[in-house]
């Protein structure tokens, strides 16, 4: 038995949230004497929807949901609810639906567990509590272990030591427990950390397109993160794409619901649909959306803050000075008015200064602290760039940069920063970005190209790794100036991401000019096809008339001796990736080089296939290479190619 004490604490310690507009548009009289017909009458129906192992693809259970008579404006469970409570008939409506669910449920015989909805108060009914309930499961030939109680929010919850003893109450009778709409609210966070629960549900807000929002696809990854850790089984809701399916399975997040998977109904099927299951058996990997600024870029100096309590304007100098002789880490003080308006800066080492002249400390140690302060200090809100603070600090005083700068929000004095600390952040951004995404192009780096080349591998995928690189760029670059450089690596950064699908096919910029792709794509052959084409009608744009008629341009070599120097050109050298070919992103990366040398030594814009057949990591030698035919007038026809 669940201890009565704790029942009670839990019940006082349970509030119902306030009635939302939308309900209370429903309290009407016509309603409230329906309302009593269906409970009176158990006009209820139990529908099912499915929860989806992705693992497992198969079933894991059934989430059980009441609906009103059919055509009634009281269909909607919400609707019912609303009128429970304002009726005082909240946990008796409660206990009719569960007992509905439960019947439905046992009539079905549905494989899995059954997820069943339980307010917080519900938990202490005295139905649920002294046995009525296990006295319902028995007869209907239910387990404990088959229900997993998910507690909803719609109420709240102040003694959460009473529902951790109510709970542990529940499990000894062998319940599990889940929590819904992890995300929506502070509260449920704490009910995470506080209760445990077995199973976790991430609100749909997150899920709906996750596909293509990169914050939001970072909170589901971290909530995925911290469920490892507490080894929770995750369940996605509100899957209603295959993109947002197959984000969330590629994740590796090990459960989903939603109409996409199935719809609830009062006689659910006890398989997934072949749609989805060819969805849990893919041939590619979606690529996850990728934030701008990998490297942090979007730091604000609220990164900088330190908060530092304030001296007042009428403060005095020898209050002050205690302070810097109280804190030797301390090297600016901000002056603030009442009102928490910034007025100046005192620098540590000028007041020490100052003060060490003979009567000088006598002189003006009871003065205002303002006698001895910046009262030009370089102040910014809360919200700008780090970049742009040191934009600001770069063209001030040099006594700027030794007193730092005050941060504000909305005019209101928050902190200070030092620009040691800034500096410090800056070249970090910078080494960071360098590492995960180029500067000039903003495609992702070295890093994140290893790192999708692994999930790759480790998905079993076929994958096409394409590396691209320019011909002759050198001598442009030296003929033409550095500037047109950037622009023609713009250019082909460009026209490779064009010639991708976004949703399947990786574009990476390992540095200069060379490009990485991975690509799922069937199509591969012609939009490399297309991306050569491009290149070269797109190239005469950054290149003299006189040059492109003579199909080069004079220049010299390194011995100073004249040299006739080709048009740039685009080489794609191209491997073809099997599951089980490659044990890692080095070996991978080594042999698509290889290819990349052999598209070079064919003259022009060209696309060279590795052929051979790579046998497994260590498992002997490599055979000969089969190029493609020299590019030609049909080079570029994808026909001709494959």
């Amino acid at each position: 038995m669940i201890s009565g004490t704790a029942l009670e604490r839990l019940l006082l310690s349970t509030h119902s949230a306030p009635v939302q507009a939308d309900e209370a548009s429903w309290l009407t009289q016509d309603n409230l004497r329906e309302f009593f017909d269906i409970y009176q009458r158990r006009k209820l129906d139990a529908v099912f929807q499915p929860i989806l192992d992705l693992r497992s693809h198969s079933y894991l259970a059934y989430e059980g949901l009441i609906r009103g008579p059919a055509g009634s404006p009281l269909h909607a469970p919400q609707i019912l609810f609303a009128l429970a409570r304002e009726t005082g008939l909240a946990t008796a409506f409660e206990r009719l639906c569960r007992e509905v669910v439960l019947e439905a449920f046992a009539r079905l015989q549905l494989p899995g567990r059954l997820f069943m909805n339980v307010s917080v108060s519900c938990l202490a009914d005295q139905s649920f509590s002294n046995g009525e309930t296990q006295r319902l499961l028995d007869r209907l030939g239910l387990t404990t272990q088959q229900i997993v109680i998910e507690l909803t929010e719609n109420q709240h919850v102040s003694d959460f030591s009473a529902l951790r003893d109510v709970l542990a109450g529940y499990r000894k009778l062998g319940y599990e427990f889940a929590i819904d709409d992890l995300g929506e609210g502070f509260s449920n966070l704490r009910i995470w950390s506080e209760v445990r629960p077995e199973f976790v549900k991430i609100d749909r807000h997150f899920i709906s397109g996750i596909s293509d929002d990169a914050l939001k696809f970072q909170l589901v990854k971290a909530m995925h993160e911290i469920s490892d850790t507490c080894h929770v089984h995750l369940i996605a809701e509100g899957i209603e794409t295959e993109a947002e399916f197959a984000t969330v399975r590629d994740l590796g997040i090990g459960c989903g619901q939603g109409f996409l998977i199935a719809r609830p109904a009062a006689a659910p099927a006890t398989e997934p649909p072949a749609n989805v299951r060819a969805l849990l058996k893919p041939s590619s990997v979606i690529m996850f959306p990728r934030a701008d600024g990998a490297g942090g870029g979007n730091a604000t100096a609220r990164k900088l803050l330190v908060a530092v309590a304030p001296v007042l304007p009428q403060d005095v100098n020898e209050t002050v000075f205690a302070r810097f002789e109280r804190d030797p880490e301390l090297v600016t003080l901000p002056v603030v008015s009442a009102l928490g308006q910034p007025v100046g800066l005192i620098n540590r080492y000028s007041l020490v200064d100052r003060f060490a002249l003979p009567f000088r400390r006598e002189l003006y140690g009871k003065k205002p602290c303002t006698t001895f302060m910046n009262p030009q200090p370089i102040v910014v809100d809360h919200s700008i760039s780090v970049q742009e603070i040191g934009q600001l600090l770069g063209h001030s005083a040099h006594h700027h940069l030794l007193d730092g700068f005050i941060v504000t929000e909305q005019g209101r004095y928050l902190g200070v920063g030092s620009c040691q600390a800034l500096m410090s952040l800056l070249t970090d951004m910078q080494i960071r970005a360098a590492r995960y995404a180029n500067p000039l192009t903003q495609l992702p780096g070295n890093v994140p190209i290893n790192e999708h080349i692994e999930r790759l591998l480790d998905s079993g995928v076929a994958f096409t790794a394409c590396y691209c690189d320019l011909d002759h760029f050198k001598p442009y670059n030296d003929t033409y100036g550095y500037r047109k450089g950037d622009q023609m690596i713009q250019l082909l950064g460009g026209i490779l991401t064009a010639s991708c699908d976004t949703r399947l096919d990786f574009v990476g910029h390992i540095g200069g000019d060379d490009f990485m792709l991975l690509l799922q794509s069937r199509d591969w052959q012609a939009r490399m096809t297309q991306a050569l084409r491009s290149f070269d009608d797109s190239r005469a744009d950054f290149i003299a008339a006189a040059h492109l008629q003579s199909g080069g341009y004079p220049g010299e070599d390194r011995r100073g001796q004249p040299v006739f120097h080709a048009l740039p050109a685009l080489s794609i050298g191209s491997l073809v990736v099997e599951a089980g070919m490659f044990g890692s992103h080095h070996e991978v990366a080594a042999a698509v080089s290889e290819a990349k040398k052999q598209a070079k030594k064919t003259p022009g814009s060209s696309l060279f296939v590795e052929r051979r057949q790579f046998p497994p990591p260590d498992a002997g030698d490599a055979i000969m290479l089969s190029p493609l035919p020299p590019p030609s007038a049909t080079a570029y026809d994808a026909t001709a190619l494959a």
